[in-house]
């Protein structure tokens, strides 16, 4: 039996990279899990097929988390294919780095629309449905800390996202539901990579920067986040756990 048995998780942003990883991790661990994705239907449809073949339970489901229906549908989904929803992992986020001189509306509403209101609606529909134990993973980042130039706007979202966490984990602990953000460092992903960060001077001095001397990859990130959908971390909620390789 593994440590997630029983329980049902969902995973916004789960077609590639650390979304992906954390879906697989959280399967091999005994749960039923529901994917969300945007556009990447081949990717969503190769995590889901990864898990049935090792013989987990999966799901995916194509809605666009800014929406109030999108996020909907997601919840919908779980409770429609495995009645319940115990664990609601926040991870659907883009990043586009710019200069202030380069800052818009359209720019910023798109970051902020995806990255925390998605958040805060597919976590508003899942905590309708929620028993005490579930347990809400919000995915941040180094960034915040780490203050990057040209990243007002996206780490802006993810300072939100941060602050959002500790609001959420004292308004929901009482219903014994805990919300804990998870803070990855540099990740070698597809979405790094297809935005040419991997490689960048950017990147390059970020990996020097930390402590265990190398990029993080998914794995490292997804064994966090099953380790806080547990019962292992029954007394935590509220945290910041970074997940960096030791990189502040």
């Amino acid at each position: 039996m593994g440590t997630l048995a029983g329980k049902v998780s969902i995973v916004t942003g789960a077609s590639k990279g650390i979304g992906a990883a954390i879906a697989k991790a959280f399967a091999a661990e005994g749960a039923s899990v529901v994917l969300n994705y945007a556009s990447d239907q081949q990717g969503a449809d190769a995590v889901v097929a990864e898990i049935g073949k090792s013989g987990g339970k999966a799901i995916a489901v194509r809605s666009d988390v800014s929406k109030a229906g999108g996020a909907q549908e997601i919840i919908d989904a779980a409770l429609k294919n495995f009645g319940r929803v115990d664990v609601l992992v926040n991870n659907a986020g883009i990043y586009e780095f710019a200069p202030i001189e380069s800052v818009d509306d359209e720019h910023f509403h798109r970051s902020f629309n995806i990255n925390v209101l998605g958040l805060l609606l597919t976590t508003k529909a899942a905590v309708k449905h929620m028993q005490p134990g579930a347990s809400i993973i919000n995915i941040s980042s180094v960034a915040t800390s780490t203050t990057p130039p040209n990243s007002a706007v996206y780490s802006g979202t993810k300072g939100a996202v941060e602050t959002i966490t500790g609001v959420l984990a004292r308004e929901l602990g009482p219903r014994q539901i805990r919300v804990n953000a998870l803070t990855p460092g540099f990740v070698d992903t597809e979405g790094t990579r297809t935005a040419g960060i991997v490689g960048s001077d950017f990147w390059n001095d970020g990996v020097q920067a930390t402590p265990l001397g190398r990029a993080g990859k998914p794995s490292d990130i997804a064994s966090v986040a099953v380790f806080l959908a547990s019962n292992s971390a029954a007394w935590l909620t509220g945290e910041l756990l970074k997940a960096s390789g030791g990189l502040r």
